[in-house]
């Protein structure tokens, strides 16, 4: 009995029987020899462990391979993402690293720079789509193949579940079998060995007859026992066989089949996977020929002979090529050695031909000279034609054409006056910014004409002066802003009456808001009237003086910004505007006569006078290119020649009287005409001319104004 125990205990810790194959492998006995009960037990369970428990191992192994190679599929995709990802970056900083610096936006005129630019913005487009890529690998296939992982291990854990559950089963029937087989064949033996003893007492004539009854009850009973352990043995091997039946023709064959479903479908993912990671890259291929066509183009657009007359442009000095090199006799004692100066006044002195070509003779620049000679030799600017408008007041050409050896020379006094006396003058912010500008012109010009170009000092002075100007109109828009007006007074005619009727259409959207609100209550009011028992009518009355309250301020509110409105769109009289709206355009004294370059900047600054600011070096360089300077020998007066009068654009018709206190405006009549010779510019202001002397400024509003054809198509 300890052995059988011992040999089934083996058994069944055994996950395969290839270690007991030897049992298989042992010739058959003989036919005469039968195999014990042990033997026939041993040899049916390898069977049932051959049939079901090595294929359970085999399946086993080879499932969780595969759920192993899904996870190393999945992590492959992912490390590929993840090189995408830093591709992506890396070209996304490459290209920003090359992108222009503001600093560097000359490079923008040139060809092949632009063609570079372009190259750069579709390589940031490109790296955008690898970007594309990592994302699409992200959440079509790493994110989709995680989930599917988990799904197939529960699915599988449940399968084998099943399997190793029937196993168990069969396996316990056939336990329970093999007990009532081996308890069958013990009462019978039992019957058996009661039956010959019954027998044996029965014919001993020595034995009474008591004994042999009792011997007789005890091989019935044993044969009874046996009996019973008959049909329960038989009843189990009908069971047995039953569920042995259903175990290997159903049971195990449905696990086996949704296993292989299992796998199946694994395969099938795997292969849908493959085929999304190929398709991830074949989607952005079309984007991705579009940039790289992108820098194609950029490429075939690069002009080489465009670029090379844009450095022409850009770098052409405008100097003559130098003459011929005189020949020196040192033979002659009477010559002297020549220096530079003894040189260039030989050149001027010695060869009057070639100094009366039509060309400007410019000093080369590879022939150095002392900077004090070529200071006391330089030509002055060249002088205005024969007949200037004023005695007093030289007008010279605003675009001076080149220099030629043929213009005299100051004399040496005036020279060094000038060199002395060239620090410029202090300006006040205000003649900067507006009237200045001739005296500016004519400092730089005199540095120049001095010392070849400004002055450090000159131009750190001018930058100095630039950023107190816009430091101050900072400052003073701070303070603007930070203390806004309730009229919105402190803006233009044209910002403020679109900030009134903003103001004014925000109120009465409140306003249909509140009467909404009462229209509402006065309904629910009606209701509660006619039906009691929802409502006390008189609980709604609070709620509705309150909204009355709110209507009526409102509309308080609306009248007061109307009448605001009304006053921006001349519709009422200026109030209180006119005391502190000042004017800084028009400084008629000490100042140049408008012209008709420059009556923009007279623009920048109508009588409203508190907006429009330009910065310093733009007023500057207009006014370098546009006004005419004064020589030294003039001082800071300015000649008196008629200023040239802006062209008429239209005509106007006033509308209401408009009294023009302000500096820069013009009184009107109701119904006057007046030339028009400025349209508004959006400030809501026009200028307008009554005669050939009286113009200024007029509120838009105040005219009807009828441009000519040819005005409003320029």
């Amino acid at each position: 009995m300890m052995m059988h125990e011992e040999l089934f205990d083996f058994l069944s810790r055994q996950r395969s029987v290839g270690s007991l194959r030897w049992f298989l492998e042992e010739p058959d006995p003989p036919s005469a020899v039968p195999l014990t009960p042990l033997q026939e037990y041993l040899q049916r369970l390898l069977e049932m462990k051959m049939l079901s428990s090595d294929q359970f191992d085999n399946l086993e192994k080879h499932t969780q391979w595969g759920i192993d190679f899904v996870e190393k599929y999945t992590k492959f995709v992912k490390e590929r993402s993840e090189i995408e990802l830093n591709y992506a970056r890396q070209m996304r900083n490459l290209s920003k690293k090359y992108q222009p610096k503001k600093k560097d936006e000359d490079e923008n005129k040139y060809t092949w720079c632009r063609a570079f630019h372009s190259t750069l913005n579709e390589l940031n487009d490109y790296a955008g789509q690898h970007e594309v890529i990592a994302e699409n690998m992200m959440s079509q296939i790493i994110a989709e193949l995680t989930r599917y992982s988990q799904e197939i291990k529960t699915e599988r854990k449940t399968h084998f579940h099943d399997g190793r559950k029937a196993q168990q089963h069969i396996e316990a029937g056939w336990k329970q079998l093999e007990s009532c087989k081996r308890k069958f064949e013990r009462d019978c033996k039992e019957a058996d060995r009661a039956q010959q003893y019954f027998e044996k007492m029965d014919a001993d004539i020595n034995v009474t007859k008591a004994d042999v009854e009792k011997a007789r009850q005890q091989a019935q009973m044993r044969h009874q026992m046996a009996s019973d352990s008959k049909s329960e043995y038989s009843s189990y091997l009908q069971k047995f066989n039953q569920e042995q039946n259903e175990h290997y023709y159903t049971i195990i064959p449905n696990i086996f089949q949704k296993i292989q479903a299992m796998e199946e479908k694994r395969i099938e993912r795997m292969g849908e996977s493959l085929k999304t990671f190929a398709e991830v890259d074949r989607q952005i291929l079309p984007i991705i020929g579009k940039c790289l066509d992108g820098m194609t183009q950029a490429a075939e657009s690069i002009e080489s002979k465009t670029d090379s007359s844009q450095v022409i442009e850009s770098y052409k000095s405008g100097f003559e090529p130098p003459g011929d090199v005189e020949f020196e006799d040192y033979g002659q004692a009477m010559k002297r050695t020549v220096s530079e100066t003894s040189l260039t006044n030989s050149r001027s002195e010695n060869k009057p031909e070639r100094s009366s070509k039509s060309k400007s003779k410019t000093l080369w620049p590879f022939i150095k000279k002392n900077k004090l000679m070529s200071l006391l030799t330089s030509p002055v600017p060249r002088q205005p034609p024969p007949d200037p408008p004023s005695p007093s007041a030289v007008t010279p050409d605003p675009c001076p054409a080149p220099q030629t050896p043929k213009q005299c020379k100051e004399p040496l006094s005036h020279r060094f006056n000038d060199l002395m006396t060239s620090k410029p003058r202090m300006q006040c912010l205000r003649s900067l910014r507006r009237g200045s500008a001739q005296s500016l012109y004519y400092n730089k010009e005199l540095m120049k004409r001095t010392l070849g170009r400004p002055t450090y000092a000159f131009e750190a002075r001018q930058y100095v002066l630039s950023l107190k100007l816009l430091s101050l109109n900072a400052h003073v828009r701070n303070l603007i802003e930070g203390s806004n007006p309730e009229d919105f007074s402190h803006l233009p005619p044209e910002q403020r009456r679109k900030k009134l009727q903003a103001k004014i259409d925000d109120i009465n959207k409140d306003i249909q808001k509140e009467m909404d609100q009462r229209d509402a209550l006065t309904k629910m009011k009606e209701v509660y009237i006619k039906n009691p028992q929802m409502g006390d009518p008189n609980s709604v009355d609070p709620r509705l003086a309150e909204i009355a309250h709110n209507i009526e301020k409102l509309q308080v509110e609306a009248q007061k910004f109307e009448g605001w409105l009304a006053e921006v769109e001349g519709r009422m009289p200026v109030k209180s505007d006119t005391s502190r709206r000042t004017s800084t355009v028009y400084e008629t004294q000490n100042s140049t006569p408008p012209t008709n370059n420059n009556c923009a900047q007279d623009r920048e600054s109508s009588p409203d006078g508190s907006y429009t600011e330009e910065p310093s070096s733009e007023v500057q360089t207009s006014n370098e290119s546009k006004v005419q300077p004064e020589t030294a020998e003039s001082g800071d007066e300015f000649d008196d020649a008629e200023e040239d009068m802006l062209p008429t654009i239209g005509t106007c018709k006033a509308l209401y009287p408009f009294e023009g206190h302000n500096e820069g405006t013009i009184a009107i009549t109701e119904g006057e005409l007046l030339y028009v010779i400025e349209e508004d510019k959006g400030d809501g202001w026009t200028r307008v001319r009554r005669n050939e002397e009286e113009e200024g400024y007029v509120p838009t509003s105040y005219v009807e104004v009828f441009l000519d054809s040819n005005a409003k198509d320029s």
